[in-house]
C-alpha cells in the first residue's frame, strides 16, 4: 500500500458511507474547490434516543501532509468495522474493548472530513511534494511566479485575521499578508477561499460539535487553544476582541498581554490533550506532547482557534474546544513508517474520544 491520491480519499468516504448505511451519513460539502473538485465528509454513529454531541475531525488541510487523510480513512474505517463485527480494536498490542467501541458510537456522532484541500494535495503529490497552499491563482495578480498562488487555508479563519493590528510590533506570528509568500499567506479576507467556507458550513450544519481536531504534520505534538498568546484565566477582559490590546498580542511571558481562557476550558483542553498523548504513547511509545498551539509558535486565522472563538463571538453558538494534531517528524514519511504514526495517532484519537 501507499499513500491513497485524491480520488481514493473520496473513494474511500463514499465507500464507507455505502458499506455501512445504519450507521454513517455522507455529507456533500456545497461549495467546489477552485479547481472544481467536490469534498465529501462522512457522518458516523450509532442510532441513539437522544441527542449526541459531535467531536468534528478534518485533514488534508496542508497539501504537503500526505499522511493526514490516511489517518482519518483509517479512523472511520476501523470504527465502523469494529462496530459492526461486534468486536474490540487494537493498535499494535493497544486494545480497545468492543464495549468502548459500542459506547463511542452510541454516546457520540463523529463528523470525519479527510480532504480539505483536494487540488493542492494533487498538486503536491504530481508537481511539487512541498507545497502547502490550496490553488486559487485569483490574489497572484497575474505574476508568473508559481510561488504566489494559492491561499494558506489554516490562517484563512476568522480569528485575529487583522494579525498587523492585533499583534506587537516585535511578535512573529506564522503568518503573511504577501501573496507570494511560499507557506502561510493568509488571503485577502477571512473566509476568503472555498475550502475554510467548508469547514464553517459544516460547523454551522452539525452546531452539537463540542470538539474539533485538525490533523497535520509534523512535531508530535498535540495542540489546544489558544495559539496568539499565552492563557490565562484570571481577567475575562484581557481577549481577543478587545481592541484596547491591539498592538499588544503574540510576545512570550510578557505582562502586555495574555488570552483569556476559563479555567475549566483550560483543565478540559488540557485533560484532552494529554489523552490523546497517552493513546498516541501506548503504541509503538512515541512521546506526543500536549502544549497550547502558542507554544509551538504564535499564529492567526487557524481553525482550531477560530472553532473556539466561535461561543465567544456569538454565546448562542455552542462552545467547541479546538486541537491541531501535529504528528510524525516529517511530511513525506516512507509508508513503512507512515503506517506505524497511523496506528499511533488513531489509538490517540480513540482515545480523545473516549475521554470527552
Amino acid at each position: 500500500m501507499s499513500y491513497l491520491n485524491i480520488t481514493e480519499v473520496e473513494s474511500a468516504v463514499t465507500g464507507l458511507a455505502a458499506a455501512y448505511p445504519g450507521t454513517t451519513e455522507l455529507v456533500t460539502l456545497p461549495e467546489p474547490s477552485v479547481e472544481g473538485r467536490t469534498a465529501h465528509a462522512l457522518v458516523i454513529g450509532a442510532p441513539a434516543a437522544f441527542p449526541k454531541h459531535c467531536v468534528m475531525l478534518i485533514g488534508g488541510v496542508h497539501a504537503r501532509e500526505w499522511g493526514s487523510c490516511e489517518i482519518l480513512v483509517h479512523f472511520a474505517a476501523d470504527l465502523l468495522e469494529a462496530y459492526q463485527a461486534g468486536t474490540g480494536l487494537g493498535y499494535h498490542g493497544t486494545t480497545f474493548t468492543a464495549r468502548q467501541v459500542h459506547d463511542l458510537l452510541t454516546r457520540l456522532d463523529l463528523v470525519v472530513f479527510p480532504l480539505v484541500n483536494p487540488d493542492g494535495r494533487l498538486y503536491s503529490q504530481t508537481v511539487d511534494p512541498m507545497w502547502r497552499k490550496n490553488r486559487n491563482p485569483a490574489n497572484s495578480g497575474g505574476s508568473s511566479n508559481p510561488d504566489c498562488i494559492g491561499v494558506d487555508i489554516n490562517r484563512n479563519y476568522d480569528f485575529l485575521f487583522d494579525f498587523t493590528k492585533a499583534f506587537a510590533p516585535t511578535a512573529t506570528p506564522q503568518v503573511s499578508t504577501n501573496p507570494c509568500d511560499q507557506q502561510v499567506y493568509e488571503g485577502p479576507s477571512a473566509f476568503s477561499e472555498p475550502e475554510t467556507r467548508n469547514v464553517r458550513w459544516l460547523l454551522d450544519r452539525f452546531p452539537a460539535t463540542r470538539w474539533f481536531v485538525d490533523v497535520h504534520s509534523y512535531s508530535e505534538d498535540m495542540l489546544y487553544n489558544w495559539g496568539d498568546d499565552d492563557n490565562q484565566s484570571d481577567d475575562p477582559s484581557m481577549n481577543f476582541r478587545n481592541p484596547r490590546y491591539d498592538g499588544k498580542r503574540g510576545l512570550p511571558n510578557d505582562t502586555a498581554y495574555a488570552e483569556y481562557i476559563p479555567k475549566d476550558d483550560a483543565d478540559k483542553a488540557l485533560e484532552l490533550a494529554t489523552a490523546f498523548c497517552q493513546g498516541a504513547h501506548s503504541v509503538h511509545g512515541r512521546a506526543y506532547k500536549p502544549l497550547t498551539g502558542f507554544h509551538l509558535y504564535p499564529t492567526s486565522g487557524t481553525s482550531d482557534d477560530y472553532v473556539f472563538s466561535r461561543h465567544f463571538v456569538d454565546p448562542g453558538q455552542g462552545k467547541v474546544l479546538g486541537f491541531t494534531v501535529e504528528w510524525g517528524k516529517e511530511f513525506h514519511p516512507l509508508w513503512a513508517e507512515m503506517e506505524t504514526i497511523v496506528l499511533d495517532v488513531d489509538a490517540g484519537l480513540v482515545q480523545f474520544c473516549l475521554t470527552v
